[in-house]
């Protein structure tokens, strides 16, 4: 089986433009993605789906492989296709190119499922606190006995008549990495998006839609992304937590 993960860049985020390219620690924030992701022992290829030719020659540099995609995809996805779909894989991994937390073992157990049975996408999920349950910044899983994905929503679910403790829902923390099969992705970004999906904010409503089987890997692997330069002291902090010094 061979398996490609695809690090999407985009330069011109609305919150903060050339993100990719900022200094977090050493490093810039894309190197350590990168170097995150080359800790796996599954991925076969790793290689930056970027639309700036600042990023794709920052990556070349470090002796990676960037590819050149068009600045006006309307989402990540649809930039991990564009990189993929020329390039032999059976397995199409999609890396946050704004999570420098990111390490080999993580993107392992999303691959997993692919290895032991027949999935159309995998995805992460950790256990939940109160807080988190009910903010509606936070994505939430509720699974099958399977540990397959029901549905995913910003609201507090399985909605609860009761006063039962979190710890008893069926649900989970969403963590947004993604796994595909070729296929599958391929399906997922030739189907616009749908009702659900918009209402929720949440595109992984779409593979439900199409009845995607979508296995949920429970990790103790927080998001640590970077949407805002505020992020950036916070991310600073954890990656010396980490690897001591950054």
């Amino acid at each position: 089986m061979q398996i490609v993960g695809v690090i999407p860049a985009r330069f011109g985020s609305q919150r903060f433009p050339g993100k990719p390219l900022t200094n977090i620690g050493s490093k810039p924030l894309l190197q350590w993605v990168i170097e995150g992701a080359e800790q796996s022992q599954k991925l076969d290829k790793i290689v930056v789906a970027t639309d700036d030719q600042r990023i794709f020659d920052l990556v070349e540099s470090l002796g990676r492989t960037a590819i050149m995609t068009p600045s006006d995809l309307p989402t990540g996805s649809d930039r991990v296709w564009l990189a993929a779909s020329g390039m032999e894989a059976d397995v199409v991994v999609n890396i946050q190119g704004d999570e420098p937390l990111i390490s080999g073992d993580i993107l392992d157990a999303l691959v997993e499922p692919f290895e032991t049975s027949k999935v159309d996408m995998s995805t992460l999920g950790r256990s939940i606190n109160e807080e988190e349950l009910n903010h509606q910044n936070t994505a939430k899983i509720v699974l099958n006995k399977k540990n397959e994905a029901l549905y995913f929503s910003r609201h507090p679910i399985p909605y609860s008549r009761g006063d039962v403790p979190v710890e008893n829902l069926c649900c989970l923390k969403h963590i947004g990495i993604y796994a595909y099969t070729k296929k599958f992705l391929k399906e997922f970004c030739e189907q616009p998006p749908v009702s659900m999906e918009m209402a929720e904010g949440l595109e992984q409503l779409r593979a439900l839609y199409l009845g995607a089987k979508i296995k949920v890997v429970k990790v103790d692997h927080d998001s640590w992304g970077v949407d805002t330069p505020e992020d950036v002291d916070v991310v600073l902090k954890k990656l010396e937590e980490k690897y001591g010094k950054a």
